[in-house]
């Protein structure tokens, strides 16, 4: 079965900087440890994909106008306090160890090497709708 983990960031609930305050040992180690996890995921035969998002100045939203023309609004937010900061889709045996992974990938390191302990949501890729449908 495959699980969509999505990483977010929420400003609400932290107790570390953004991450454009850290050092760079501190941004290199975490970006190390994201690396970690997907050699392993790799190994482990349960990687699918996975990356890092930019942040919330970068995203659009998109929206089907009249007639289908695009309408895009643009960042930053200022009322933007949760964002997606990234994501994995995994191959695994169980929603159990798709929690597993999760809960690991929360441990990412932060600033003086403490776990982040983010918040990381965990979805079923859906191959076809349910049966009752």
């Amino acid at each position: 079965m495959k699980y969509m983990l999505l990483m977010q960031f929420s400003a609400a609930g932290t107790d570390f900087p953004s991450i454009d305050t850290w050092t760079q040992d501190e941004v290199r180690a975490h970006i190390a440890f994201m690396g970690e996890v997907n050699e392993k995921l790799t190994a482990a035969g349960e990687w699918v994909d996975g990356q890092g998002l930019g942040g919330p100045q970068q995203a659009r939203i998109v929206r089907a106008g009249e007639g289908g023309v695009p309408v895009v609004t643009e960042g930053p937010f200022a009322e933007t306090k949760e964002f997606l900061a990234g994501f994995w889709i995994v191959d695994c045996e169980s929603p159990q160890r798709a929690v597993e992974l999760a809960a690991h990938i929360s441990t990412a390191p932060g600033p003086g090497g403490r776990p982040l302990n983010m918040p990381i949501e965990v979805h079923p890729v859906m191959s076809a709708p349910p049966q009752e449908l």
